[in-house]
């Protein structure tokens, strides 16, 4: 037979215990609250050409509020009026990313694989947004650097990265 010991807890302190112990341990230990869904206003995107590769368009995302926050895995990507956005490489990209207060996070996006290909479609504008629930931000061909309009075809991009040169070697340019 095992013996327990008995506590008397007062119910209030009772519960707070509970939730500590459910709680995972980083915010047991630290009172912190989960982050949020990052708020748009607060999420300034860019948008540009990759130097040397002008089938390639490096965004970014930076956190301009005083918490972490979450976006999407993969940021959301769409050319001009056609249908679709670009594929996650590699696949699987449902999910959040965590962005500390401050920081930028880094994707690429291949709008074509070969420029001469037949199939290719021509856009003025590119889309991005870092969630699938917020409107984002649309870039023109002549702002993101790729002239008067941007080529695509099965456009892919990277998942969000911590710097642009990993998001360059996610796609294949380094």
């Amino acid at each position: 037979m095992r013996i327990r010991a008995a506590i008397a807890v007062p119910a209030a302190s009772a519960a707070t215990a509970v939730l500590l112990l459910s709680a995972p341990q980083s915010q047991a230990a630290t009172g912190d609250s989960p982050p949020v869904r990052c708020a748009e206003k607060t999420l300034p995107m860019r948008a540009k050409a990759a130097a040397g590769a002008p089938t390639v368009v490096r965004v970014s995302v930076s956190n301009r509020g005083a918490r972490a926050c979450l976006v999407d895995r993969v940021p959301t990507v769409t050319f001009g009026n056609l249908d679709g956005a670009a594929l996650p490489t590699p696949q699987g990209g449902t999910g959040s990313y965590r962005l500390a207060p401050g920081r930028t996070a880094y994707a690429d996006v291949r709008t074509i694989g070969d420029p001469a290909d037949p199939e290719a479609r021509r856009v003025d504008t590119v889309a991005v947004a870092a969630s699938t629930a917020h409107r984002g931000r649309s870039f023109t061909a002549a702002q993101l650097g790729t002239g008067q309009q941007v080529l695509v075809w099965e456009p892919v991009t990277t998942w969000w990265q911590p710097t642009a040169a990993a998001a360059d070697r996610a796609i294949g340019l380094s």
